[in-house]
């Protein structure tokens, strides 16, 4: 860390690109010794590396590095957190692979996903089987692979000291992503609309493990674990925006944009918060999801003339305030309850 570095945002850039050289190194090692026996050892290694290097937001790590400065860690040990940040990215990672391959998409950060390329490859090259069915098959390896290299690096942390914080809101962050996924498919199997189901899917899902569990981590690795509950609302109301805003993305934005195909949960008929809560607010919209296989662009219009766009960004104005609120409140030094302040609303509003 050097000395001219004082700021919040300052800090957390550039623990932020250490979390990034830690990944970069540890999967360059790896690669290099599965590689001694077999070339082809390295594919799903290099999709790892592709994947990561193609962008993302670094939105875990990040709130893991705030945690752990908000909470008073000392600037001169920081490897600790560098290593939980690593991980956190990692495992997304892995979450990233495997949705791709539950939801049968065929672009991610603007390229086409592994699934697809792996199977677009096999039949370049002729290869016996079925080529759809290798590409997942290598995708859910390569994801299956990623976790287990989340849990290597985050090890790093837990057996350093005696975090046994750390090791509980690492388990419960993973456990709590794989329920709330299959949450997210029988209730898009089902159609069901029920807001609390899809609130509590997009908490679990999405905002426990994007902002409350990795705060709580890197408040643990600080030794402030007392900071939990605070960090708990924050991340809960936090959380909940952020997915809101994710389906407003996927409804309303362009692919060009998102790197992603637009109207995919729509085209998956997933029951998301935002189609949850549209239905209890106007049956025109309700009526078109239970027709069976709801034309995209006529719900988009039906959502715009109920006003569900506009209902949802209030929404998220008072999910933001509700969390600043929080941190606000908390024992964190000013500075970074106004970092904390500024990066609700980076995910919330998808601000630079």
């Amino acid at each position: 860390m050097t000395a001219d570095v004082t700021s919040p945002a300052q800090l957390r850039r550039v623990l932020l690109e250490r979390v990034e050289r830690r990944i970069s190194d540890f999967l360059a090692v790896e690669r290099e010794r599965r590689c001694r026996v077999d070339a082809r050892a390295g594919v799903p290694i290099d999709a790892l590396s592709q994947l990561i290097g193609a962008g993302g937001k670094r939105v875990r790590p990040s709130f893991c590095i705030a945690g752990y400065l908000s909470a008073g860690g000392d600037q001169a040990a920081t490897d600790g957190v560098v290593a939980a940040g690593a991980a956190l990215e990692v495992l997304h990672t892995c979450a990233l692979i495997h949705d791709d391959v539950m939801d049968a998409s065929a672009r991610r950060r603007g390229a086409p996903t592994l699934h697809t390329r792996l199977s677009a490859e096999h039949s370049r090259r002729g290869w016996a089987g079925e080529p759809h069915r290798f590409g997942e098959s290598v995708a859910i390896l390569a994801g299956d692979l990623a976790l287990i290299y989340a849990d290597v690096i985050m090890s790093e942390v837990i057996t350093s000291v005696a975090y046994a914080p750390v090791q509980a809101a690492w388990a419960e962050l993973r456990a709590e992503l794989v329920v709330g996924q299959y949450m997210d498919l029988v209730a898009a199997a089902e159609r069901s609309a029920d807001p609390e189901l899809a609130r509590w899917i997009a908490i679990t899902k999405s905002g426990r493990y994007t902002i409350h569990r990795p705060l709580v981590i890197g408040a643990a690795i600080a030794g402030r674990a007392e900071l939990a509950p605070t960090f708990a609302t924050y991340g809960d109301a936090l959380g909940e925006a952020f997915q809101l805003r994710d389906d407003l993305i996927d409804a309303f934005g362009a692919a060009a944009d998102t790197g992603k195909p637009a109207g995919l949960d729509f085209a998956r008929h997933k029951m998301t918060l935002l189609l949850s809560l549209a239905m209890r607010r106007d049956s025109r919209v309700r009526d078109l999801v239970h027709c069976g296989d709801p034309d995209p662009d006529k719900l988009r219009e039906v959502l715009i003339d109920a006003g569900v766009p506009d209902y949802l960004e209030r929404r998220i104005d008072r999910l933001v305030d509700a969390g600043c609120r929080a941190v606000s409140a908390a024992p964190i030094e000013p500075g970074w309850q106004a970092e904390l302040v500024a990066m609700a609303r980076e995910v919330a509003y998808r601000e630079n």
